[in-house]
């Protein structure tokens, strides 16, 4: 497909543009999953509590979520795509429709990558995890995907003392632009997550996912990379994670606005996780869907216009009766917010003065399921 034209999220609206925009807006909820999750993974503290699949047995689960709305799946490269086995997958996507939304670089799980992947300090090592993303970007470009999620989890530290920051941070956007530059025209999706497997990992929150952005594009050299750029279009972009946002004790509904503002925000993984904690990839909405309603009208009211990547981690069900409950939470909380009042919210923030207490109310009043019970409230 062609680059997706991210530019209109970044539109500054007056209160008036804004209300209009709300009123004819409409999310489009097409939903992808990565393929990782379909079989069970490893644990440190556990048995798997379901038998391995094959990447074949998972596609045939895949399959029979379509008329449920699945419409592409996510995979890495090369354990879970790769030159060997991608004829499957084109077979899968022909015979289905299901496409194959992102091919990611596996550059957290090899015992090469332990002291990290494009920032390792060891060149060796370094250029390995150059040439994998490299590939994994040519995979992409092959099978005309929509963006290449980079996820930098081995990349990071447990002590800060004595580190160079510095020499980190350059090694990592270096090897970033290096690759994209082999591969011109393929938009990265990066997605932070502040730590797990590291202490710390490397652009660990949203804002530094902005700021890789911005570090990455200005090293960029391949002419049709900075033609895109000129064009005023993000190749350096994001994929924020629920459940990472809220590992960084960060707002969702906030923190998602950061890559909205500059055109970045080229896709989204979901699931629910407890405020800090170890990430859990609790099914969608099993945790705060106060939370997941905000997050939801902050996407409308910048126009995302994106697929809803569902990431999460079944241990006790079914992979496809997750992937069912992680949709249709979706769909309920795009519900409850897509007939809201639109001029009233936004008076109640222009004005909060003449408006105290009053959007509290309206959103408990939105979800009780008899507000007639309650107080009259105007």
């Amino acid at each position: 497909m062609p680059l997706q034209d991210l530019r209109s999220q970044s539109i500054r609206r007056s209160r008036e543009e804004m209300i209009a925009h709300l009123g004819s807006f409409q999310l489009d909820l097409k939903f992808s999953a990565g393929i990782w999750f379909f079989s069970p993974p490893f644990s440190r503290f556990h048995a798997k509590y379901q038998p391995d699949l094959t990447i074949e047995q998972r596609l045939d689960i895949a399959a029979g979520l379509k008329d449920y709305g699945l419409s592409a799946l996510e995979a890495h490269y090369p354990n879970e795509i790769s030159e060997a086995n991608v004829d499957l997958w084109t077979k899968f996507s022909r015979d289905t429709g299901i496409r194959l939304i992102t091919v990611i670089p596996l550059l957290f799980w090899d015992a090469q990558f332990e002291w990290g992947s494009l920032s390792n300090p060891d060149p060796k090592i370094r250029r390995l995890a150059i040439d994998r993303t490299i590939a994994a970007f040519r995979m992409n470009r092959q099978l005309d995907t929509d963006f290449a999620v980079v996820w930098p989890g081995i990349d990071g530290y447990e002590n800060p003392f004595g580190q160079d920051f510095f020499a980190l941070r350059d090694r990592f956007a270096d090897g970033l632009a290096e690759a994209m530059d082999a591969v011109p025209g393929v938009r990265v999706a990066f997605e932070p997550k502040p730590y797990e497997p590291r202490g710390r990992i490397l652009f660990g929150t949203t804002p530094e996912g902005i700021l890789l952005g911005h570090m990455v594009e200005s090293k960029l050299k391949a002419p049709e990379n900075l033609r895109l750029l000129t064009e005023g279009h993000k190749l350096c972009c994001m994929n924020p994670e629920v459940g990472h946002v809220l590992m960084g004790f960060e707002d969702l509904a906030y923190a998602f606005s950061w890559p909205l503002s500059e055109g970045r925000l080229a896709h989204s993984h979901w699931n629910s996780q407890p405020l800090g904690n170890y990430d859990q990839d609790l099914n969608v909405g099993a945790v705060s869907p106060e939370q997941l309603e905000a997050l939801l009208y902050t996407l409308k009211m910048y126009g995302y216009r994106g697929t809803y990547g569902i990431d999460i981690n079944p241990e006790r069900m079914p992979v496809d009766t997750a992937l069912k409950i992680s949709m249709d939470a979706i769909r309920a909380a795009s519900d409850r917010i897509s007939d809201v009042d639109h001029e009233i919210i936004l008076e109640s923030h222009a004005h909060p003065d003449r408006r105290r207490g009053w959007l509290e109310a309206y959103l408990i009043r939105r979800r009780a399921s008899h507000p007639g019970r309650m107080s009259p409230w105007s």
